[in-house]
C-alpha cells in the first residue's frame, strides 16, 4: 500500500551523522517543519550505491535551498555506514557524503516504508525463515513540512535513481503550495504550471 497522503512513519535508530559521528535515537521529528528527501539504499560496501549517495551529496546545495533535508537509510550497522564513510571514494569508499544515514538493523523502517526485499515465513517445521535478500530497495520518500509523504519511488536493487527527478519533484510541490497551480507531465521549475480546471488544462495543451 502506498504512503503517499500519509503521516511518514516515525522511528528511533542509530546512525552516522556528519560523516563520523554516530547518535543514537536519530529521528525525522528533528526536521518538523522542513521538507525531507529520505531514501532507501539496498547496501554498504556495493556499487550502484556509493554512486547514487556521491549523487545526492553533489545536489546537497541544491536541497538546502529549497529548505528540504536529506536523509538515508540501509539495513546495515551504524558501525558499518561509519566505516564506510572512512573509505576513499577512489576505493569505492562514500568518504565526503555528511547527510545522516540510518541504520534499519532491526528491518522495521524498510517494513513500515514498504520497500523491504524480502519477508519473513515459517518453515513445515515451524521455524522461522526469511524469504528475500532482506535489504531495502531503492525507496525515495518527499516529505512535506507537515511530516506527509507527498511523493514515493522505489526502484529494484540494479536501478539507480535520477537526484534531478528527486529536486524537480521537490520543486513541485513547492510551487503547488505557493501558487496553488498543477504541474503537468515534464514541468520544470520556471516553466507554465496550470490551474486545477478543465479550462486550465485546455488552455496548456492549447500551448503546447
Amino acid at each position: 500500500m502506498t504512503l503517499v497522503g500519509k503521516k511518514a512513519p516515525g522511528f528511533s535508530a542509530p546512525a552516522v551523522v556528519k560523516g563520523n559521528e554516530i547518535v543514537q535515537g536519530f529521528s525525522l521529528d528533528q526536521y518538523k517543519g522542513k521538507y525531507v528527501c529520505f531514501f532507501f539504499y539496498p547496501k554498504d560496501f556495493t556499487f550502484v550505491c556509493p554512486t547514487e549517495l556521491h549523487a545526492f551529496q553533489a545536489k546537497m546545495d541544491e536541497f538546502a535551498a529549497r529548505g528540504c533535508e536529506v536523509v538515508a537509510c540501509s539495513t546495515d550497522t551504524e558501525e558499518s555506514h561509519w566505516s564506510w564513510l572512512q573509505m576513499d571514494k577512489n576505493k569505492g569508499g562514500i568518504n565526503g557524503v555528511k547527510y545522516p544515514m540510518v541504520a534499519d538493523t532491526t528491518k522495521t523502517i524498510s517494513m513500515n516504508y514498504g520497500v523491504l526485499a524480502g519477508d519473513y515465513d515459517y518453515n513445515e517445521q515451524g521455524e522461522m525463515v526469511a524469504e528475500g535478500p532482506m535489504i531495502a530497495y531503492r525507496g525515495l520518500f518527499l516529505i512535506d513540512k507537515e511530516g506527509i509523504v507527498q511523493h514515493s519511488l522505489v526502484n529494484n536493487l540494479p536501478l539507480g535513481r535520477n537526484v534531478d527527478e528527486a529536486i524537480r519533484t521537490l520543486d513541485a510541490l513547492r510551487h503547488f503550495e505557493d501558487n496553488g497551480e498543477v504541474c503537468p507531465a515534464n514541468w520544470q521549475e520556471g516553466t507554465k504550471a496550470m490551474t486545477a480546471s478543465f479550462d486550465g488544462v485546455a488552455e496548456y495543451l492549447s500551448e503546447n
